[in-house]
């Protein structure tokens, strides 16, 4: 029986149209007419058109209804990202394209099927998705899928940038003891050099306030010695961008006025019998010289804005600092170093072959349910901590000596213990140099006359929650 035959008796029954017996001759005439066979042929191909079409329109559909999350981008990041078309449950995909991603800065891929490149502004972007799948004619009209693409904003530009009064005249920004936003130095001293910078914080820069972080030095050309002072003043007191300022000036006079050779004389004795071998008589000499003169340094700092804070008749509170400081010295057998702290700022020495850390001092933190100790408080110069604030240590030579304020610590560090772990610090040191996302490198050279300009830019790295001043000495 012929498939036209099979067809029309299917239809004729499904229409309940009989066949009589005695019109079974005529009905074979009829379903081998020429024309007949051509109507079920185009029935045929009409009814496969629109099983195809249904398959087209129901695939296409499946399509639509499922969601294809694009991972969010961030302004001024690059972004790259594969989608996995099967994994979404978009199965059949022929072509793919995207509609508009150039104006954000990112392109499209169909071969390899990837987002890419730098997003140039932040929103929540409706893009076109564009597709055909498999059963469709190449030439057909594409479809289009509404996608979400989400550029997150540059957390940098989140931030305001206020100068801190800057166009007001001199006898203002005395009164309010104004001091430029960012400050630094670079200096020969003794026989290392030094860099030095100070950044105000970006929780500052935002509401236009002051830097309240400092730092002073000073080469003591007579004796040898070279001092370097680094001060955090705290961001809860109204002045304390005086205080640190006060605190490291005390330092740097104290020493220039009473550090002299005659004084000296017995301590560099001492030091060389240290260095040669166990002496007790000499190790006690040498740590009541340093006791005996950073304490005095420490003691005429604290003093130094107490009476500040008398004359202007305010209270000492306002004025609270952190206070850190470091002096050295070359000898014939190595270097000497003494250093005294107070608050939450470290000083740690790396020695010439980076393989060793010493840390100088112990951090105001954890004892105090994480508040810290100022240089303006009275009582740390009558705890019975008072003299393990002080720290010493004689070495053949150095690489770094670095000091700096929590808001270098804290994102590079993170805790205490870590200032320990050489290899934190190694860490440290080859993001100064440029291992870092932002590819700031610090040039230390001695002939390199942008260095303290390459330091003040470094410390601008982003660090989510820590946003306050930046200060880093390092000697090298």
């Amino acid at each position: 029986m012929s498939e036209t035959k099979k067809y029309i008796q299917s239809l004729f029954t499904q229409n309940q149209i009989p066949v009589k017996v005695n019109r079974s001759k005529l009905f074979e005439e009829f379903t081998n007419a020429a024309q007949n066979i051509s109507a079920v042929n185009t029935i045929k191909e009409n009814q496969d058109m629109l099983k195809k079409n249904w398959n087209i329109q129901n695939k296409v559909a499946d399509i639509m209804d499922k969601q294809l999350i694009i991972p969010n981008g961030s302004v001024n990041k690059p972004y790259e990202v594969t989608l996995d078309f099967i994994k979404a449950g978009f199965n059949g995909l022929k072509y793919t394209a995207f509609e508009g991603l150039d104006k954000y800065g990112l392109c499209y891929n169909s071969e390899t099927q990837t987002i890419s490149g730098t997003p140039t502004e932040s929103g929540d972007f409706k893009i076109a998705f564009q597709f055909r799948i498999e059963e469709e004619q190449n030439d057909s009209a594409l479809n289009n899928k509404t996608i979400s693409l989400v550029i997150n904003a540059d957390p940098k530009s989140l931030w305001k940038e206020i100068a801190s009064d800057q166009d007001k005249d001199d006898a203002w920004k005395a009164a309010n003891y104004w001091k430029p936003d960012r400050a630094n130095d670079f200096a020969g001293l003794g026989t290392k050099h030094l860099v030095v910078a100070s950044n105000r914080g970006r929780s500052h820069a935002n509401v236009g306030s002051y830097r309240d972080d400092d730092y002073a030095f000073s080469f003591l050309e007579p004796v040898g010695w070279s001092i370097v002072c680094v001060a955090d003043g705290a961001g809860s007191s109204s002045f304390s961008r005086k205080g640190s300022r006060l605190a490291c000036d005390g330092v740097i006079e104290y020493f220039r006025d009473n550090l002299s050779a005659e004084m000296l004389d017995q301590f560099d004795i001492d030091l060389k019998q240290y260095h040669e071998g166990p002496n007790e008589e000499a190790s006690k000499r040498i740590s009541f010289f340093v006791y005996d003169n950073l304490s005095k340094a420490a003691l005429y700092a604290h003093k130094k804005i107490e009476d500040f804070a008398v004359k202007t008749e305010r209270p000492v509170k306002d004025f609270h600092s952190t206070l850190i400081f470091s002096l050295y010295k070359k000898y014939d057998f190595g270097y000497a170093i003494l250093t005294f702290g107070v608050g939450d700022c470290p000083i740690a020495v790396i020695n010439k072959d980076l393989t060793e850390v010493k840390l100088m001092n112990w951090l105001d933190v954890g004892e105090f349910g994480g508040g810290t100790r100022f240089i303006t408080m009275p009582e740390i110069f009558t705890s019975d901590k008072f003299s393990t604030r002080f720290g010493f240590k004689l070495i053949d030579d150095f690489a770094y000596l670095f000091m700096m304020t929590d808001g270098i610590y804290d994102p590079k560090f993170v805790v205490e213990a870590n200032l320990d772990k050489m290899e934190k610090w190694k860490g440290f040191i080859a993001d100064l140099k440029g291992e870092n996302e932002d590819n700031a490198k610090v040039n230390f050279s001695a002939d390199n006359n942008a260095i303290a300009n390459e330091l003040s830019a470094w410390m601008d790295f982003w660090s989510p929650g820590n946003h306050d001043d930046r200060t880093l000495a390092v000697i090298f």
